[in-house]
């Protein structure tokens, strides 16, 4: 039946309708516009279709294999083609809903007449009869509602409402081909279990796609839109026993109009639901890797690059159906996560957190940390924050980077003019008294404090370089060597070089800024680090590679770099962090492959960290109490299952970066650094340095003598217990 026939039909009704129908309840009736004089008029003079919103679709994020390990939604629901239907799923929703769907115009008119008899004695809607362009045009309505008062008004059980929605079912079928209409219900329609069109309910309840569904998890789909909530499988037994009810009479439905035999319907009953429930998780919390989701998706509500408003940047990636293409390599992202997991359990107050950084570009490659994310006690097991990342991406206050900082007043020393091997005589203690000015010119100097070397890193004093201070982290060396090149020319490097606070605020600008006192996250420092991989070329940190809107319309993100330093500074510094694992604070601990980075302890153990990169990639390993670094220092603390009597940037951070590098790097060429410029930075001099390290030398050899005579052991043996001391780098090897 086309839409002027049953526009005609309903003028022959409306002739009769003033009889008809006010014989029942014509207060009822006057008041929905169904009187006879006016029913011709209601129905030949129609509104436009109504106005169509996009769907609302869900949001994924991939890593860069394509694998999608996080989503977001208002509604879950991904919109198909016609044709990406099941024809056993289309015949089945117009049998049980819509039998007279291709015959008539947009209103089924003697369903129509039967309930509106019934709803006009009652006064309400009581009866259905809505045809399939009917619910199509409710659904429609209710989805492209801006309010909840919109919304109510939409469903309510009201005659005019009914009357409303059939002129509108008419105009809809004066636009659109039934085809059309029909793809536009299975995508809109609502099936339960939190699935929104046919494609999400074939994945939902059966694990399937719409276009392979069988004929009776097409019945079972079909039977559940009239009654989603009552019939919602993942709720109970009874659901699933009614939704079994609901399938069964679909199957008779369908035999009844011949679109299947009676044999297939009875075979087809007798079988079980079959039911392959797959959970749709949405959010950060129910993601695989959820600290990367958490910083994409402050990254897409923060970032007016993604709309211009926070509403638009909300709507948009709840309601837009994007492929966020992001930069996550499983590889990397699996070793972070393992490095952690083996040497700091979820309910420990101590947690530990690791960003992985590309050099040369800043895409992120792995955000981990030893918490589950969600809601629970302070302390326990899950938190709410980023701990990898800054307050403006979810995190918290961070913590103090300590000797990692040093790194960039090396970096400033030796683009001021500094070589290899220069150096001065330090003391064991250094009172910041004198010397200090921040950017503005201003005295920021402490006479206050004193400072020492930290426990586990340094000496008591003595002639120090360039080389022995970085390698031995000696803070006094450092404390001094800042004043000598300018405290605000470090703090210009560290800009440069993409530090900024975890909590927003400027960097502290203050004698101890070398030692690392400002609070920073992994993420921003695995960034600065990387620039040094990437020989002085500082990117951005960036998470999002791609966005693909719901017609594949492709954005692609461009990272954001700079030269922050000169090439051959970066190699000269790269050069002198190499030797950090060989000769200083990480000495016995090889990564096994050429790489360079920075321990960092902070006084008091208050926090530890450990930050190193490679050519391919760079990575930051914080450690800290949750409950507050302060308040909890890392002493006499049991991590893991294994006792700390203190925690230091090699005891803990630098193992969990050197495991997690190894694997996430396992099978790729082991490019080494550029050779540093010998004629620019060799030929330093520190005086009385070679007599120091001569002496050290001979109280080494010293010691082993000692051993020698007094435990009259092999020369392997001797080898072996060099290498626990730390006085070998590899140990012997195995000739047993």
């Amino acid at each position: 039946m086309t839409v002027r026939t049953s526009i005609a039909t309903l003028g022959m009704v409306g002739a009769l309708g003033g009889v008809l129908v006010a014989a029942f309840a014509a207060p009822v009736v006057a008041g929905a516009g169904l009187a006879a004089k006016g029913t011709a008029d209601t129905f030949t003079h129609l509104p436009p279709a109504p106005r169509e919103e996009p769907l609302s679709e869900v949001t994924r994020l991939v890593d860069a294999s394509g694998h999608t390990f996080a989503q977001f939604y208002q509604a879950n629901r991904t919109t198909v083609r016609l044709d990406q239907v099941a024809p056993v799923m289309r015949q089945a929703i117009v049998a049980i809903e819509d039998a007279r769907f291709y015959e008539h115009g947009g209103m089924d008119v003697i369903g129509t007449l039967r309930a509106l008899i019934a709803n006009t004695r009652a006064g309400s809607i009581k009866q259905g009869g809505s045809s399939l362009t009917q619910q199509l045009v409710k659904n429609i309505l209710v989805e492209s509602a801006k309010t909840e008062e919109e919304r109510d008004r939409a469903r309510a059980p009201s005659v005019s409402r009914k009357i409303h929605e059939l002129r509108l079912a008419l105009a809809m079928e004066r636009k659109y081909r039934k085809g059309e209409i029909l793809e536009k219900y299975l995508n809109i329609a609502y099936f339960g279990a939190g699935a929104h069109g046919v494609e999400a309910a074939a994945r939902r309840f059966f694990s399937t796609s719409a276009a392979e569904l069988t004929l009776t998890e097409a019945a079972t789909l079909a039977g559940a839109v009239r009654t989603p909530y009552s019939t919602d499988p993942s709720i109970g037994r009874a659901q699933r026993a009614r939704l079994k009810e609901r399938r069964d009479l679909v199957l008779d439905r369908m035999a009844g109009l011949k679109l299947i035999t009676r044999e297939q319907a009875s075979e087809a009953k007798a079988s079980a639901l079959g039911l392959k429930l797959k959970p749709e998780p949405g959010g950060c919390s129910q993601s695989e890797h959820p600290y990367f989701c958490m910083y994409v998706h402050r990254e897409l509500l923060t970032n007016e690059v993604f709309g211009s408003t926070a509403a638009v940047r909300r709507a948009r990636m709840e309601r837009g159906g994007l492929v966020i293409r992001t930069s996550l390599n499983p590889k990397a992202q699996k070793a972070a996560e393992r490095a952690i997991r083996e040497r700091v359990n979820p309910d420990d107050t101590e947690v530990a957190a690791e960003a992985m950084v590309e050099p040369g570009t800043g895409w992120i490659r792995a955000m981990a940390a030893s918490k589950k994310v969600g809601p629970g006690k302070k302390g326990g097991p899950r938190t709410t924050y980023n701990l990898v990342a800054d307050v403006r991406h979810g995190g918290g206050q961070g913590l103090q980077a300590g000797s990692t900082f040093k790194v960039f007043t090396l970096v400033t020393a030796l683009k001021e003019g500094w070589r290899f091997g220069d150096g001065f005589d330090t003391p064991g203690s250094l009172v910041p008294s004198k010397g200090y000015r921040d950017c503005a010119g201003k005295p920021v100097n402490d006479p206050s404090a004193q400072v020492f070397n930290a426990g586990g890193e340094g000496s008591d004093g003595g002639p120090h370089s360039l080389e022995t201070g970085t390698w031995k982290s000696v803070n006094i060396f450092y404390m001094m060597l800042e004043r000598k090149v300018g405290l605000c020319d470090v703090v210009k490097t560290a800009r440069e070089l993409g530090v900024v606070r975890a909590d927003g605020r400027p960097l502290r600008e203050v004698p101890t800024f070398t030692l690392g006192v400002n609070e920073m996250d992994p993420l921003t420092v695995a960034a600065s680090f990387a620039a040094l991989g990437a020989r002085g070329r500082y990117c951005r940190p960036l998470a999002i590679v791609e966005i693909a809107d719901r017609n594949d319309r492709r954005t692609r993100v461009r990272p954001d770099c700079h030269q922050a330093i000169e090439r051959p500074v970066a190699d000269a510094v790269s050069h002198v962090l190499t030797g950090v694992f060989d000769k200083g604070t990480m000495r016995g601990q090889d990564p096994g492959m050429p790489a360079a980075g920075k321990t960092g302890t902070n006084n008091g153990y208050t926090s530890a960290w450990f930050a190193g990169y490679t050519p391919r990639l760079a990575a930051a390993v914080s450690v800290g109490d949750i409950r507050g670094s302060y308040r909890h220092p890392l002493r006499d603390v049991e991590i893991g299952g294994q006792y700390y009597g203190s925690v230091q940037g090699a005891s803990l951070p630098g193992p969990i970066w050197v495991d997690s590098m190894r694997r996430a790097l396992r099978g790729e060429e082991n490019r080494g650094f550029h050779g540093p410029d010998m004629s620019r930075f060799g030929g330093g001099h520190t005086p009385g340095l070679e007599e120091a390290l001569a002496e050290e030398r001979g109280e080494t050899r010293e010691r082993g003598d000692r051993r020698g005579r007094d435990h009259p052991i092999s020369k392997r043996h001797r080898k072996i217990i060099e290498w626990l001391l730390g006085e070998r780098r590899h140990p012997p090897r195995n000739r047993w």
